[in-house]
């Protein structure tokens, strides 16, 4: 009973997060004989508080049968790539010095992939960072990316 609940709380928190992914491309990187292959899939995900700038994360996707049915563990490797895709950057609210603007899971129960927006006042900058976490321990693999923003458009914080 306690592992449904924590179960039912953790995927609960996953539908609670700002945004939500776009897969936008994939490649096969392992042929599985049953069950999809093995993968790297690109994502975008639009920033909810900035709007303008896009964030592009590729990750793997483990395949055959435990990742057909969302059983498997993805491995904790991410790249990210975040750019200004509007013409205008306009900010929605005061934005706190760092944020978790995205999470996802990334196994069933324990493993989950952020990315987090870091404010660089000092360089009018948007710095965002990906990584995974696990319940238990974390890894240190990661990817940073920058956005510049305008002088005269500073970014408002709280």
């Amino acid at each position: 009973m306690r592992k449904i609940f924590m179960a039912t709380l953790l995927m609960t928190s996953a539908l609670a997060m700002p945004g939500h992914a776009e897969e936008i491309g994939e490649v096969s990187t392992v042929f599985r004989f049953l069950g999809k292959n093995d993968r790297i899939v690109i994502e975008a995900y639009d920033d909810p508080k900035v709007k303008g700038v896009s964030c592009f994360v590729s990750r793997a996707r483990t395949g055959g049968i435990s990742g057909t049915v969302g059983l498997a563990e993805d491995t904790a490797d991410a790249s990210i790539a975040c750019r200004q895709v509007g013409d205008v950057l306009q900010f929605t609210v005061k934005l706190p010095q760092q944020e978790d603007v995205f999470s996802e899971r990334q196994s069933i129960l324990f493993k989950r992939l952020h990315i987090v927006r870091v404010v660089d006042p000092v360089r009018n900058t948007l710095v965002y960072l990906t990584y995974s976490d696990r319940l238990i321990e974390g890894s240190p693999k990661n990817g940073v990316t920058a956005v510049p923003v305008p002088r005269n458009n500073p970014i408002p914080l709280k």
